[in-house]
């Protein structure tokens, strides 16, 4: 019993090994791809690699993002970013320190102004009062309205207000820089020309917006009212071709050109310069007439409780006190000389303008000249347009015997 048992389990187990293995080759067969698909990903993933490694150079330094004639390019490029980053934390900070100098100076400048006028009050209260100090209080104010007028003497000079403006300029335009060397770094493959752009885009800045206030100080009051320059010589713009022959250029494109730089010379740039000369004007006069009431004021308080002319002394003593402070309030409270600079600095804006859409118009080979379309982009974003709006724009602007009523840019 033992045998036979022990004879037929064998038997049996192996009927079931062998019709399990027929059972898993059927399936291998007709299924192969629950065992296969791993061995099919693997070669795709080495012939995309051996794709891959056809592309990439072996040397890093001909990567395609760096020129291969000066490989130092891209480490040009990042020391004059680092430098254009520091100036802008640079102007930012002067400015906020020349703003603190602007309300300072105002406060105390009447302050002191407006104590010199209350003490030749005073004075002249007590010019019939025995035995009372009017010769000290005259002394004191006297010396008083010196102290102002010396301070607002310095203050109208330097022009706070308008160097803060100024330092505001200059920290967006080179914020504005700093955008566009990171572009290009972006984009990959910049050139020995790019990194001489930016050199010379930042020297201009630093000549049209300078820190220091000895030797190189804007004049605020020049004698003619010029647009503010802080570019370079306008060069042409990149030589890519564009979706056909002409690089994106046509006779309506390049028509519409012109009669936008018609508009922006007649209209902006002239509306700009008109209210420059306004505004240097007034701050021209309430600049000089600011000390002028102040050293009136010194002289009328030396004068109080004189005879023959107490009279006029009080009213420069008082008087001339209290108009300096309103002058010199509306001047620098007022920011008169911020003012004319931005309206310089809009009036170079739109020069600016009128010089690159120039720059492209006078490169007979338009594939030299920046894109058209991308072009006509560009010039409708920096006067706040739309395309179709801009083209209404030059339509307008081409009519005869019309004038221009409608100025180019909307922003301001």
């Amino acid at each position: 019993m033992r045998s036979t048992t022990s004879s037929s389990f064998p038997s049996s187990s192996h009927k079931d090994i062998t019709r399990a293995g027929l059972h898993f080759l059927k399936i291998r067969i007709t299924n192969p791809s629950i065992i296969a698909p791993k061995i099919i990903s693997n070669i795709g993933l080495v012939e995309k690699m051996e794709k891959v490694s056809r592309i990439i150079p072996k040397n890093p330094s001909k990567s395609p993002k760096v020129s291969n004639d000066h490989p130092e390019v891209m480490e040009k490029l990042y020391v004059i970013l680092e430098a254009v980053s520091d100036r802008v934390e640079m102007h930012k900070n002067i400015g906020e320190q020349r703003n603190d100098w602007n309300s300072l100076l105002l406060t105390s400048i009447n302050t002191i102004t407006l104590s010199a006028a209350t003490m030749a009050a005073i004075a002249a209260a007590i010019t019939t009062t025995p035995g009372a100090p009017m010769e000290v209080l005259k002394l004191s104010s006297s010396f008083t309205y010196l102290a102002a007028t010396g301070l607002l003497v310095i203050m109208n000079k330097i022009q706070p207000s308008q160097l803060v403006e100024e330092q505001r300029n200059a920290a967006r335009l080179m914020k504005q820089l700093e955008s566009e060397i990171k572009t290009k770094v972006a984009i990959g493959n910049p050139t020995l020309s790019d990194v001489n752009e930016a050199m010379k885009k930042v020297l201009a800045i630093d000549r049209a917006y300078p820190l220091p206030l000895l030797g190189v100080m804007l004049e605020k009051f020049p004698a003619k009212v010029e647009p503010a320059v802080w570019w370079p010589e306008i060069r042409r713009g990149s030589t890519n071709k564009g979706q056909n022959d002409r690089n994106g250029w046509s006779v309506e494109l390049e028509k519409e050109m012109k009669d936008i730089i018609r508009v922006l010379e007649v209209k902006d740039k002239d509306d700009y310069l008109r209210l420059g000369k306004k505004a240097l004007k007034l701050n021209k006069g309430l600049a000089i007439a600011g000390p002028i009431l102040t050293g009136l004021g010194a002289i009328g308080s030396a004068f109080l409780g004189s005879s023959p002319h107490d009279s006029w002394a009080v009213v420069l003593g008082i008087m001339a006190g209290a108009l300096a402070s309103v002058v010199n309030t509306v001047e620098h409270g007022g920011q008169v000389g911020m003012v004319f600079e931005m309206y310089r600095s809009n009036a170079g804006f739109f020069k600016m303008m009128e010089e690159s859409i120039e720059s492209n118009l006078k490169e007979r080979n338009e594939e030299s000249r920046e894109n058209g379309e991308v072009f006509e982009m560009k010039v409708a974003l920096k006067l706040g347009r739309s395309l179709s709006e801009l083209r209404d724009v030059a339509a307008s602007s081409s009519k005869k015997g019309k004038d221009i009523e409608e100025f180019g840019s909307k922003l301001f």
